[in-house]
């Protein structure tokens, strides 16, 4: 099951364009963000040449003009991280995988100044950009991965005396909820508008008819997996990334 929740994670946060190689998906999206830009070995022929798969999907992101990202994940072929590390690629941002297994205990929010919208459309992309500071390149990025997926979505922004505070995405296969850009505002940090907002998330989920959850989240955001770990999200597996020339 962990395998396939990691095929979920490339579902519900797309690529542009996905290079199918020996098994390996290299994924193209204009350089934003490291999840669709990277290479996944997933799938890997028994009799590969390792080294000579490193160079063919090096050579695909040079003429994408991209940085070379492989994702590193417990379903790699033996020996990836390792030839990675001895080509002087650097490793970044240390991440875990976290489950919630059972959405019937979720408790209800008490903020109830939510907007939930299953289209994407302009307004929440612009409150996704006040409150990360995304670049409009990047949103821009993001409505194109976003407007073409066949995965259904929730789109949520949760409010503070009509000022919007905090934002997300989840995405449903399966019965399985996907958290995405899960973001606070930087001056309503601390006041629980997190949990508020996941809280609303999770019964939105439940209400369509998912049974568990997973997200994705940097080890070393504290404050993150803090208001996860609270939830009773627990780690499954981890990941990280090799990268050589890092734009991002």
């Amino acid at each position: 099951m962990h395998k396939r929740i990691e095929e979920l994670t490339l579902n519900a946060w797309p690529a542009l364009q996905t290079v199918v190689h020996h098994g390996w998906l290299l994924r193209f999206a204009d350089g934003y963000t490291k999840r669709a830009n990277s290479i996944n070995a997933l799938y890997s022929e028994q009799s590969m040449d390792l080294h000579a798969q490193i160079l063919q999907c090096e050579k695909y992101y040079a003429q994408a003009g991209l940085d070379v990202i492989f994702k590193i994940t417990p379903f790699n072929p033996p020996g990836l991280d390792s030839a990675l590390d001895g080509l002087g690629y650097s490793l970044l941002e240390p991440s875990s995988v976290k489950v919630l297994d059972d959405l019937n205990d979720i408790a209800i929010p008490t903020h109830d100044e939510i907007l939930i919208q299953e289209h994407l459309d302009e307004r929440w992309l612009t409150i996704l950009g006040e409150i990360t500071g995304l670049p409009d390149k990047n949103l821009a990025i993001t409505r194109k991965l976003l407007s073409q997926s066949v995965i259904p979505y929730g789109f949520f922004t949760l409010y503070d005396q009509s000022k919007p505070v905090a934002c997300g995405i989840g995405s449903i296969e399966e019965g399985i909820l996907g958290l995405y850009d899960i973001a606070v505002l930087p001056s309503s940090r601390n006041r629980g508008f997190g949990k508020q907002l996941m809280l609303h998330i999770l019964q939105w989920a439940k209400a369509k008819g998912a049974s568990s959850s997973y997200l994705q989240v940097v080890q070393h955001n504290v404050p993150a997996n803090r208001l996860y770990d609270g939830l009773q999200y627990k780690e499954i597996y981890t990941y990280w990334y090799r990268c050589k020339n890092v734009r991002d």
